[in-house]
């Protein structure tokens, strides 16, 4: 067992040297620790042996127990050093390579010649998996931070690229010679083309009508083939998600993870960083196009999820990240719920942890004057993706930095949809009141003559229908209405009664009561 694995067997000396030094003064690349050397050693044996459950202990556990202990600021081993305990296998020491880079970037600073190397091995691990004959099982874990990490390293390098005015003359000289290094291009080619050759959307298509077998099996091959173009293809389709979202393109990302059905469990939930991932941008895409009432259904249900299940993540090496997304997708789901009141939608648990939240400044959302648009200001920022500029930098003098230039550029769009919306929610308040109103009345009440008012039904009418992911128009409004002979009639929408949710919860609590007077003993 992984577990098992005796660690500790590293030179008392080397560790203690690693604490005492930075990585500048005695990291030595060549120097391989016992240790190290155990785990390449089962790590490259249990690859060759397709035993995913021992990988995914040793990429999980023991290699982050490591790095927490020996190479807490400094970088693992270099690959030439590792290489031939493993029989100088190429595939097994671009997998490595993989892992080097990946703990690089989470615990110190990655140089640009380090990020440009990053992007190379990436380039070789992905042409191996494409045009190379790969046999091997991973576990979905290491397939999905695979992914994860290289849209991370391209969202990274965008944003170190944008900052050009501390720039030294050598990171200048060498981002000319390496224009290609995360080009926006290569990096959608790359997802692009696992989608293409894993032949995942077919095999999604298949399926659904029981030709295929894929998320029975969590996408792992028991007949002896190998599951990592297939589940790489499944998982670049979030990445592509992603990647289209950062860019501000929520169209193309949503179209990409339309052969993904969220409404069902699949392989993306298997992976609770990949859970996350897909319905943070999900939610977010749909926010941005203005279809509320899909993102709040989803938020909803993701933040539900990780509301009964995040204690039993407290160990992943992922909870923080996990922590992190929580709190930025009840952010949302508060800008969401401002802009379109459909608070029916959302389970008693999650309005809950929402109100305490952000009940107070979702009220003050409701006013539309300075100060509400300072908070959704605030919290968009706070809960937006890092966009990125994707084209390279000018290298003209002087050196400016535009790595905000995206973000500004989003966040005045979203402002801009937020101020056209300032008159409806007054609108919305009169129409929860009548059942029927003359426009007359309503202009007189709304203090705007009639063809004003016109203007305004209008713009509501407008602003709560949007195009869903199959081009139809659908309202996300709670209350609707319509005009017959200078009459405005009230249609609101009444919520369907689900009263077994509320019986199950009443048995369930008697019987607790029942369960505790058992075991109370009667003097």
């Amino acid at each position: 067992m992984a577990s098992n694995y005796d660690f500790d067997d590293a030179p008392a000396n080397y560790d203690d040297v690693q604490r005492q030094g930075g990585q500048d003064t005695v990291y030595d690349p060549n120097f391989v620790p016992d240790s190290v050397k155990s785990f390449v050693v089962h790590m490259y044996r249990h690859i060759r042996e397709k035993n995913v459950y021992e990988i995914h202990q040793m990429c999980e556990t023991s290699f982050q127990t490591l790095s927490e202990r020996l190479f807490k600021d400094t970088p693992w081993p270099s690959v030439e050093a590792i290489a031939p305990f493993v029989d100088n296998d190429h595939v097994f020491c671009l997998l490595y390579r993989e892992m080097w880079f990946r703990h690089l970037y989470a615990r110190l600073s990655p140089t640009l010649k380090q990020r440009i190397d990053s992007y190379d091995n990436y380039c070789s691990l992905f042409q191996v998996v494409l045009h190379g004959v790969v046999n091997m099982q991973l576990p979905n874990q290491w397939l999905w931070d695979m992914v994860d990490e290289f849209v991370y390293q391209f969202q990274s390098f965008c944003q170190y690229r944008a900052k050009m005015k501390n720039k030294t003359e050598q990171e200048i000289a060498l981002l000319k010679q390496n224009e290609k290094a995360w080009n926006v291009y290569g990096v959608l080619n790359f997802l692009q083309a696992l989608v293409e050759k894993s032949n995942i959307i077919q095999i999604l298509e298949q399926e659904k009508e029981g030709l295929e077998q894929f998320t029975a099996t969590d996408g792992y091959d028991y007949s002896g083939g190998s599951n990592v173009l297939k589940v790489l293809g499944y998982f670049s389709m979030v990445g592509l998600l992603r990647v289209h979202c950062l860019l501000g393109d929520y169209h193309t990302g949503l179209k990409w993870l339309q052969p993904v059905d969220i409404s069902q469990q699949g392989v993306y939930t298997s992976v609770i960083g990949c859970h996350i991932a897909t319905i943070y941008h999900y939610g977010f895409a749909n926010l941005m196009l203005r279809r509320y009432v899909d993102a709040v259904r989803e938020f909803n249900k993701i933040l539900l999820y990780i509301y009964k299940t995040k204690q039993y993540h407290q160990k992943s090496p992922q909870y923080e990240q996990l922590l992190k997304k929580n709190e930025q997708m009840y952010a949302l789901l508060a800008v969401c719920l401002s802009l379109c009141p459909q608070t029916k939608l959302v389970d008693e648990s999650v309005n809950s942890q929402l109100r305490e939240k952000y009940g107070e400044k979702m009220l003050r959302m409701q006013r539309y004057d300075d100060e509400a648009f300072g908070i959704y200001d605030e919290l968009f920022s706070y809960a937006c993706p890092k966009f990125i500029t994707p084209s390279a930098p000018s290298f003209e003098e002087p050196l400016v930095n535009y790595n905000q230039d995206a973000y500004r550029l989003q966040l005045k769009m979203f402002l801009y949809e937020v101020k056209q919306q300032q008159l409806l929610s007054g609108v919305r308040t009169f129409l929860k009141v009548y059942s029927s109103i003359s426009l007359t009345k309503l202009a007189n009440y709304m203090e705007v003559d009639e063809p004003t008012l016109r203007t305004i039904l209008l713009t509501y009418k407008h602003k709560t229908h949007s195009v869903d992911s199959d081009g139809r128009i659908v309202s996300n409004a709670d209350i609707d209405f319509y005009i017959n002979n200078d009459m405005i009639y009230v249609v609101e929408s009444k919520p369907a009664k689900h009263y077994g949710d509320f019986f199950l919860r009443q048995i369930a609590k008697l019987e607790g009561v029942i369960n505790d007077i058992d075991r109370t003993k009667l003097e």
